[in-house]
């Protein structure tokens, strides 16, 4: 058996070496991607120790109060990427427009979406948190990217991953073949392979949802979840509720031992609270790429034709059969 290390640097460059047309340009966004999480990673760990944590008094375009560390974040991603030729445009979760490529540096054929830092809320409390990102080919002919580069439906990404800033940190993404994990070594600052294939299960046995807003959800979610709760040992129920209110720690467990993590649309918010563009697509990717699945209730959430930058969605995803069961009920096309 062969115990190589793998760092996430090699793994990229073996990917390129599978495409001999490959000019090195795509996988220098993802080596620059590396290092600006490294950074992010160097100041969570030490938030507690730091005058860091805490509020910067302000909101986001979403009503959310932006945390310190989120505008670090935000800064660290935008200024690691912004130089090195390979992207066009970037668009981040924390600013209301596209975040343009400074004059003075040249502009590339990729784009890059981001969520700096997903689970903010939690950082006071010491929770798992995490970044999230997804990269397209610009779709404009040359020159600054636009936001038609930014709105490019999730089906044509070509590259998604995330971030879990926990007991250890983890980077999980795909570029289309798969999806890999890495496990970053403090001791040498590297990410090493440590999950190589991630297949999420056919079907899982525990569901993720903020059971706090139940009142709010339609009939066929409500169903949906009282299913899981009743006991049927034909059918593995009832299924384990847990919830850490953290996106990427939820989905991260979710692709790792399968069921669903669903964040339906209320009556509140019809359209949910999720990014498309942000959250929903790239881990959709992600989910798919395991042999998953994810749907906003009625269509594929890939398949969604975005409409603007910030726009928001249910979300219904993980395991392949959980997620098809989860349709019928929202789709009312069960007697259950």
């Amino acid at each position: 058996m062969s115990n190589k290390v793998i760092t996430i640097e090699r793994h990229i460059i073996d990917g390129e070496r599978q495409h001999p047309g490959a000019t090195g340009n795509f996988s220098a966004v993802l080596r620059d991607l590396t290092l600006a999480i490294k950074v992010i990673w160097r100041e969570v760990s030490k938030a507690g120790l730091v005058n860091i944590l805490g509020v910067v008094g302000k909101e986001n375009i979403h009503g959310d109060v932006v945390k310190k560390l989120d505008v670090f974040a935000d800064e660290a991603i935008y200024k690691a990427m912004d130089h090195g030729g390979h992207l066009c445009v970037m668009a981040s979760e924390e600013n209301e427009d596209v975040l343009h490529i400074p004059d003075d540096y040249p502009k590339g054929k990729y784009v890059l979406l981001f969520d700096p830092l997903d689970g903010s809320s939690n950082i006071d409390a010491n929770v798992s948190i995490g970044t999230i990102f997804s990269i397209y080919r610009r779709v404009s002919n040359s020159g600054k990217g636009t936001l038609a580069d930014c709105t490019q439906p999730g089906y044509k990404q070509i590259a998604a991953g995330y971030v879990v800033y926990g007991s250890s940190t983890m980077m999980v993404y795909t570029t289309g073949d798969g999806v890999h994990g890495f496990t970053l070594d403090p001791s040498i600052g590297e990410f090493l392979l440590s999950h190589e294939n991630i297949r999420v299960p056919k079907r899982g046995r525990i569901y993720s949802v903020n059971e706090g807003n139940y009142r709010y959800w339609d009939e066929g979610v409500k169903k949906y979840i009282k299913y899981l709760q009743e006991e049927d040992k034909g059918t593995s129920r009832p299924y384990s509720a847990r919830y850490i209110g953290s996106m990427v720690a939820d989905i991260h467990r979710t692709l790792l031992y399968g069921g669903i993590f669903l964040y339906p649309g209320d009556t509140r918010y019809p359209k949910g609270k999720l990014r498309l563009m942000y959250e929903a697509n790239p881990l959709a990717f992600i989910m798919e790429q395991a042999g998953g699945a994810a749907s906003n209730g009625d269509q594929r959430i890939l398949d969604v034709i975005p409409s603007t930058l910030h726009q928001k969605t249910p979300l219904f995803i993980g395991s392949e059969e959980d997620v098809a069961l989860c349709k019928e009920f929202l789709q009312a096309r069960t007697a259950r």
